[in-house]
């Protein structure tokens, strides 16, 4: 018997719903966790070993054997699986997708018609969201990158400018990462990269086109977690004010931030770096570490970051560069200077 008739929408009226209709994932719970529409609640038709099982069937036997497959999965469980989207469903009304928007939505949007929940379903489903929020955010926007050395403030300047009415997109704070091989340190855990660009276009879609976004200046990967190609692409050839600070207005703000974290954990953060920083200067710096001389093994690090973030710096357009210099670390200073500096940018 075929399934009730489902309505099927596109992704922008979905995503319009969204902001006052609940969105349940119904795809596999490893297909949920690489990678969701944020806010979205994962239903799924089938846990992960049944979906390899029906879709293992469905290549062998065909359509009809894998949805008898499917049923013997599912059937003890549609009553949980109502249950759950009746405790999500906002007036009486769900939003649903699967993967591609075919059978696994039309089928969970028919159970869910049972308790009487209207339901429509992603035309196109989780890979048509992928498609639009990709193509969103290669769009070319007016963007300002902030850059400097490490240690140069730069996230807490952001927070203040954002405080101030600028529009700003913390990367590092998306992602869970400060971007050095000490990034990690008193973070949660990442998101996956597929992740990172739905909560990214989360933000992203609220900016208004028409004023500056600011936003870090970031290699192409924050951690584990690597930005979209167009997106990181568009940063490189955008406007950058980059505040330059000496090591020693530096370095009391990082002792202050870095010497709180255990030895062994900053150990191991060298570790990652060791190679480029060459055998001696990494023995140099654990052996600071373990003597707690925190000052010295953070201005052998910086050595080698301001190294690379200088040769990075070669790499973008010296027209698009405007250098802000500062003897100070005070935060709203520095913003103040940085504001100037962003007022001389010609956009046309």
């Amino acid at each position: 018997m075929a399934l009730p008739a489902t309505k099927k929408i596109d992704i922008v009226r979905f995503l319009k719903l969204s902001e006052i209709t609940p969105i349940a994932d119904v795809r596999s719970p490893s297909e949920f966790t690489t990678g969701h529409i944020p806010g979205a609640v994962n239903i799924p038709l089938f846990d992960d070993r049944e979906r390899e099982s029906v879709g293992t069937t469905y290549k062998k036997e065909g359509r009809v054997p894998a949805i008898l497959e499917g049923l013997k999965h599912t059937a003890p469980a549609m009553s949980s699986k109502l249950e759950q989207a009746l405790k999500i469903a906002k007036n009486g009304k769900l939003l649903v997708h699967c993967w591609r928007g075919g059978m696994r939505s039309e089928a969970m949007a028919w159970l869910f018609s049972l308790g009487d929940i209207d339901t429509e379903v992603l035309d196109g489903g989780y890979k048509s969201y992928r498609h639009h929020i990709l193509e969103s955010l290669s769009e070319k926007r007016k963007m300002i990158v902030l850059g400097g050395m490490t240690g140069s403030s730069k996230t807490h300047i952001l927070k203040y400018l954002n405080g101030s009415g600028q529009q700003v997109i913390d990367l590092e704070g998306l992602a869970n990462h400060k971007g050095s091989a000490f990034g990690s340190l008193g973070q949660p855990p990442q998101p996956s990269t597929e992740q990172f660009a739905n909560i990214l276009f989360d933000e992203w879609k609220l900016i208004d086109r028409n004023l500056p976004l600011w936003v870090e200046d970031e290699s192409r990967n924050i951690g584990s977690v690597f930005m979209a190609d167009s997106f990181y692409l568009n940063m490189q050839d955008t406007p950058a004010i980059i505040l330059m600070m000496d090591v020693k207005t530096r370095l009391p703000r990082l002792l202050e931030e870095y010497s709180t974290y255990p030895p062994e954990s900053l150990k191991e953060s060298v570790l990652k770096i060791s190679k480029r920083l060459g055998g001696d200067k990494t023995r140099d710096v654990i052996n600071a570490v373990e003597k707690g001389d925190f000052a010295k093994a953070i201005e052998i690090t910086l050595y080698y970051y301001d190294k690379a973030y200088l040769f990075g710096l070669k790499k973008k357009s010296n027209k698009n560069i405007i250098y802000v210099k500062t003897d100070s670390d005070d935060i709203e200073t520095n913003a103040l200077k940085i504001l100037d500096a962003a007022g001389k940018i010609n956009w046309t």
